[in-house]
């Protein structure tokens, strides 16, 4: 199997890397040089390429499957329209319209487009609801990824993530000082966020589907601050309730619905599928991160 990852960052390295490990051919394509040395250092083949122009994604050869993980960077609308939407349909037509199209593109999307649920328990059923400009532009992005590969007679599938962590992404002290404010965790390490996409590809799932990929537990934020701090052997940090939060000036709209938005996310159709978690909860994943800091 040859993957191309576009936009091939923090998860999309260890895709490559996981996939390299298993004898395929991993293609990691970057808007930058920056990062493309360690793309060739993890054994994948590095493209500079960049997924709103076609021309440039040329240097990317055929591949039997795509996925696209390409980031905005953290700018605004204008730009996460550019990538998240017009950069995959630039991508899905560019590979499309080949001699040699892909079989299948998996699109990596954020559990941020389910909205508020009130702390109830969301899966693949649960209509979306984003709140924000952000996962507006998300959720359109799926819908992309679900509709358009099929005009050139191939399969998409969207990876619904959760909260990232893992290596240089624990962000210990934020939960060790505090405060925390109160609310639900829906996280996946990064290894099972790459392993679950890889999972997927390998045994051909999910065409056409949507899958949620978070682990075994949802983790209120109090109770894995109090948790972690038991862990590392230091005081239990200070707590602040939602309406404590949203007294301060400082906070912008979309921080005030990030706050106000609670959920519960399910991975009951992952485990379905078959994939068993290398981090099963916040407890393993953390580990290595408290061990470190001892």
């Amino acid at each position: 199997m040859r993957v191309a990852i576009l936009g091939c960052g923090y998860v999309g390295c260890e895709l490559g890397r996981q996939l390299v490990e298993r004898d395929h051919d991993a293609i990691g394509v970057r808007r930058s040089d920056d990062g493309l040395e360690a793309l060739e250092s993890a054994g994948l083949e590095a493209v500079q390429a960049d997924v709103t122009d076609p021309a440039t994604l040329e240097a990317v050869p055929d591949v039997d499957a795509i996925v696209f993980a390409a980031s905005s960077g953290g700018r605004g609308a204008d730009a996460a329209r550019e990538v998240y939407i017009e950069g995959l349909e630039t991508a899905i037509e560019a590979f499309g319209e080949r001699e040699n199209p892909p079989e299948r593109l998996i699109y990596t999307s954020s559990t941020g487009v389910y909205g508020d649920h009130d702390g109830d328990w969301v899966d693949e059923e649960t209509p979306i609801e984003p709140t924000t400009e952000k996962t507006e532009m998300l959720a359109e992005a799926e819908r992309v990824a679900l509709e358009l590969p099929g005009e050139y007679g191939f399969d998409g599938a969207v990876a619904r993530y959760a909260g990232l962590y893992g290596p240089d992404r624990y962000r210990l002290e934020r939960y060790l000082e505090g405060p925390v404010t109160e609310g639900y965790l829906n996280m996946i390490h990064r290894d099972d966020a790459a392993g679950a996409v890889r999972y997927l590809l390998r045994e051909d799932l999910a065409r056409d589907e949507v899958v949620q990929v978070v682990d075994d537990e949802p983790v209120e934020k109090w109770a894995f601050a109090d948790w972690l701090a038991n862990e590392a052997g230091v005081e239990r940090p200070p707590k602040r309730t939602k309406s404590e939060r949203l007294e301060a000036d400082d906070l912008s709209e979309a921080a005030r619905r990030r706050i106000l938005t609670s959920k519960r996310c399910s991975n009951g159709k992952l485990r379905e599928l078959g994939y068993e978690l290398a981090y099963p909860t916040f407890r393993e994943g953390y580990r290595e991160a408290i061990d470190a800091r001892r």
